[in-house]
Formats: structure tokens, C-alpha cells, sequence
């Protein structure tokens, strides 16, 4: 990947949700919600503190992720759609 977040920022790619509930109705793409879990593809370096020292970042490329409903920016990479977000606003590692 060509892209590189800085200091505490994350790409995060959407994983795609299911197209049909757990009750076997197929959910219409006009009615879906956006996935509020991804991939994490691309890190930072850390953030800096006020000493001026590096804080390494949680999380490390190939975690899945929880984020919030209205965290980060939306950015199309290669016709995919990506998120760039803050560490802070990652909710948790999801560990399968």
C-alpha cells in the first residue's frame, strides 16, 4: 500500500457486512448499515508526547477493529473505500 497515516492514525478498511439476517430476510443495499469493523491495512508511527518521545501505537497492521458509528474520514483507495482515523477512536481489537 502506498499510503502511509501519521503519528497516531490508522487505515482502516470496512469489512462488509452480511447480506441477509439471521432469520434468512436479504437485506436491500439502500437499507444496510455501514460496518462498524475493519481491517486495520496501515499505521503511524506513534503519537508524541510532550517530552517529545515516540508512544507506540495498540494496534499493528491485520487486526480487526471496532470503531465508532461517526469516527474518522472516509477516503477511496484504489476504488475502496478506507478510513483514516485517530488510535483514540478505535474502540477495541477484536481477537478471533
Amino acid at each position: 500500500m502506498n499510503i502511509q497515516p501519521l503519528y497516531d492514525r490508522v487505515l482502516v478498511q470496512r469489512v462488509e457486512s452480511d447480506e441477509k439476517t439471521a432469520s434468512g430476510i436479504i437485506i436491500p443495499d439502500t437499507a444496510k448499515e455501514k460496518p462498524l469493523e475493519g481491517v486495520v491495512r496501515a499505521t503511524g508511527k506513534g503519537k508524541v508526547a510532550d517530552n517529545g518521545e515516540t508512544i507506540a501505537l495498540q494496534v499493528k497492521e491485520g487486526d480487526k477493529v471496532l470503531f465508532g458509528k461517526y469516527s474518522g474520514t472516509e477516503v477511496a483507495i484504489g476504488g475502496e473505500d478506507h478510513l483514516i482515523l485517530r488510535e483514540d477512536e478505535i474502540l477495541a481489537i477484536i481477537n478471533e
